[in-house]
């Protein structure tokens, strides 16, 4: 039960930004190239996928979906850190707290549960070709979507319940960039076992199951490819996954360090890193890894760009991008 006369009034102050003009204009502008790119990348993939209709098949379905919640997910702190950074005073209200830590852990949990359909999807579609317009049918696409949704929001209220039902009578100051799970949980004055644990298993709901289903998905898919006859056929899709992979990897490695771990084992420099990691960076390379080393979406991507005029930078983004992949492939043949 919230105590009403420690947190009614209560505003948080976020004390891990730079303090020093220099570093707070540095701290600015690469946080906001970096959404730019996030947010120019995943529209680009959003408006392929509308506007070709030869995508409009689940695997692209899925793709155009994790670019929504990308953006949104996104949208939820990054707009704010670049405000606070700017300001003298960093603050932010309780209940903008509540909401904030609520709508970053739901999408980022429905991003957790999406890219292990997008897993699932494979698998089908290598495993079992035959099948796969029956087993993966539109109607599964939504219902796939509207149930990874609905859980990962359902996970989120638990999580903040459980942070904000604690009283928060000491200390005010975020060790953070926005309202994330562990920081503010630190703050809480009367921690109980049973909170501890609810934490804990609501990580493991949003970041162990999903990871243990992308881990099986890509087990079976291994198995499946090392029973081709043709090499290339091999090395083309081992590749690809190598580097969904890598992705995922990241993602999960990062947020399994964040929210599945003991409470005593908190560290604001190390938290503050990774958090900008899978805040920022997976949705910077997921357009790249599931767009561009595919034919079809980078076909789609170029007629994009052609449309909306003032393309030239995102153009030659487009081309820099599809450069350096195949140069990565080159050197992996």
């Amino acid at each position: 039960m919230l105590q009403e006369n420690c947190t009614a009034m209560l505003d948080f102050m976020f004390v891990a930004f730079p303090t020093q003009p220099q570093y707070q204009s540095l701290f600015f502008l690469g946080i906001s190239t970096v959404y730019a790119i996030i947010i120019t990348g995943n529209i680009l993939i959003i408006l392929a996928i509308w506007r070709n209709p030869h995508l409009h098949i689940p695997m692209y379905v899925f793709l155009g979906t994790l670019s929504v919640i990308e953006l949104c997910y996104t949208a939820t702190v990054v707009p704010q850190i670049l405000v606070t950074s700017l300001q003298k005073r960093k603050f932010i209200s309780f209940r903008s707290c509540c909401a904030q830590m609520f709508l970053f852990i739901g999408l980022g949990s429905a991003d957790c549960f999406l890219l292990a359909i997008m897993a699932f999807d494979r698998y089908v579609a290598i495993c079992k070709p035959l099948r796969y317009i029956f087993i993966i049918s539109q109607q599964l696409c939504i219902h796939l979507v509207m149930v990874s949704l609905i859980v990962a929001f359902l996970i989120s209220l638990m999580l903040v319940w459980l942070v904000f039902q604690h009283s928060f009578c000491a200390e005010h100051g975020i060790q953070h960039f926005f309202c994330d799970v562990p920081p503010v949980y630190q703050l809480t004055s009367n921690k109980t076992e049973l909170s501890d644990i609810g934490i804990l298993f609501s990580g493991v709901m949003a970041i162990a199951v999903p990871f243990l289903l992308i881990c099986v998905s890509y087990l079976f898919i291994t198995v499946e490819v090392m029973q081709l006859h043709s090499n290339n056929a091999c090395r083309k899709t081992m590749s690809t996954c190598s580097s969904h992979l890598a992705v995922v990897v990241l993602q999960y490695g990062c947020c399994s360090f964040m929210y599945l771990r003991p409470n005593s084992s908190f560290s604001p420099k190390q938290d503050q890193i990774l958090s900008m990691v899978y805040t920022l960076g997976t949705p910077l390379l997921n357009p790249i890894i599931y767009s561009l080393r595919n034919k079809e979406m980078k076909v789609a991507l170029k007629k994009t760009a052609l449309i909306h005029g003032s393309s030239s930078a995102i153009q030659e983004s487009l081309l820099i991008s599809e450069a350096f992949l195949a140069e990565n492939a080159a050197s992996m043949d």
